[in-house]
C-alpha cells in the first residue's frame, strides 16, 4: 500500500487561516517526504466557497495547481506529485499537455495527472467560463482526456469522481485508473469495484491493469478517545451547518479515523479490494492540516509499521 498526503493550499487550510503561500505548501511537501509518504496532492479551484454550507459566501483563495506542482517538482526529490483533480474546463487540452510534460521533466517522471469535470458553478461564472450541464462538462472532460492520451507518454492519467458508469468507462478506456474522495467505506467501495470490472469488460480492458486509489478524511489519535476529541474539534470549527448532524459513529464509518489499530484495519480492508494508494486529508476539510500531529501520528503509527512489515 502507498500513502499520499493532501497538501494544505487554501485560505482555510492552516490554523492561522492565512492566505496560502508556496513556501508553506512546499514545507508540507518536504515534511511528507521525510515522514515516508509516497505522494503529495493538490486540488484545482480558482477559488473555494463555503456558501453551500450556509457559511460566509466570500471566495477563499487557493494556489494554482499546475504552477504549484512545477515549484514542488524542483524542491522535492522522491514523492510523486499529483492533482486530485484538475478541472478539465480550466485549461485548453494542448496547453495542459505541455504543462504536464514540463512538470514531469522537472520532477524526473514523478507526475500523476488526475482529471475531473468540475462542480463549483460560482468559480466558472466568476472567471467567464461556461458551466453548462453535467453532461456538457463531462463531454469536455472526455475530449481533454482523449487529447492528453495522444500527447502524454509516461504520465499516468487518473479520472476522479463518484464512479458513475460513464466515468468508469472513460477511465477504463484511456486512464491509468480511478480515484474517489473524501468519504468512503469499504463495503460501499466493494460495489464500485464490481462496477470497475463491468467497465473494463465493456471496453476490453484487463481489470488487473486498472489502478485504484481512495482519498479519505481522517482524524487519528493514540487511542480512539483522542481521535474522537480531534473529530469534535473539527466538527465544532467547520464553517456553516454541514456537520451539524455528524456523529463520531457516522464519521468513523467512512473515514480514516480512530486509533492506529482502527486505521490500519480500514487500510487493510481497502487493500483487500485492490486499492493501491490511500490519500489522507488529515482533518474534516479537504486539503487541510489543522493539527500537525495528525500527520505525524499517521506516519509513525500507520505508514511506518506497514513499511516494516513489507
Amino acid at each position: 500500500m502507498r500513502f499520499g498526503l493532501a497538501l494544505p493550499h487554501y485560505g482555510f487550510s492552516t490554523p492561522a487561516g492565512e492566505p496560502p503561500t508556496f513556501e508553506a505548501v512546499a514545507g508540507w511537501a518536504r515534511r511528507a517526504e521525510a515522514l515516508g509518504f509516497d505522494s503529495v496532492w493538490v486540488s484545482d479551484h480558482l477559488f473555494y466557497s463555503f456558501a453551500r454550507y450556509g457559511a460566509d459566501p466570500a471566495p477563499i483563495g487557493s494556489l494554482e495547481a499546475m504552477t504549484t506542482l512545477a515549484g514542488l517538482a524542483a524542491v522535492t526529490e522522491r514523492v510523486r506529485l499529483g492533482t486530485l483533480v484538475l478541472c478539465a474546463a480550466f485549461r485548453h487540452p494542448m496547453l495542459l499537455a505541455r504543462q504536464a510534460e514540463v512538470i514531469d521533466k522537472i520532477s524526473r517522471g514523478r507526475l500523476d495527472l488526475g482529471l475531473g469535470a468540475g462542480w463549483l458553478e460560482d468559480e466558472f461564472i466568476s472567471f467567464g467560463l461556461r458551466f453548462g450541464s453535467a453532461g456538457e462538462r463531462f463531454a469536455h472532460l472526455e475530449r481533454t482526456v482523449e487529447v492528453l492520451d495522444t500527447r502524454l507518454d509516461g504520465v499516468p492519467l487518473w479520472l476522479g469522481g463518484k464512479g458513475g458508469p460513464r466515468l468508469l468507462r472513460l477511465a477504463a478506456r484511456l486512464g491509468a485508473g480511478w480515484n474517489v474522495v473524501w468519504r468512503m467505506a469499504p463495503d460501499a467501495y466493494a460495489a464500485k469495484v464490481a462496477d470497475v470490472r463491468d467497465a473494463c469488460g465493456s471496453t476490453g480492458r484487463d481489470p488487473s491493469t486498472f489502478r485504484l486509489s481512495v482519498g479519505c478524511y481522517g482524524t487519528i489519535g493514540e487511542d480512539e478517545g483522542t481521535a474522537r476529541a480531534a473529530f469534535e474539534r473539527g466538527r465544532a470549527a467547520f464553517p456553516g451547518n454541514a456537520m451539524a448532524g455528524e456523529t463520531w459513529a457516522s464519521w468513523l464509518a467512512d473515514t480514516l479515523s480512530g486509533s492506529p489499530e482502527q486505521v490500519l484495519e480500514r487500510v487493510g480492508a481497502f487493500e483487500a479490494l485492490g486499492v493501491e494508494e490511500v490519500v489522507l486529508s488529515p482533518w474534516v476539510l479537504p486539503f487541510t492540516v489543522m493539527e500537525a500531529e495528525q500527520v505525524e501520528i499517521f506516519a509513525r503509527e500507520v505508514i511506518a509499521p506497514l513499511r516494516g512489515a513489507a
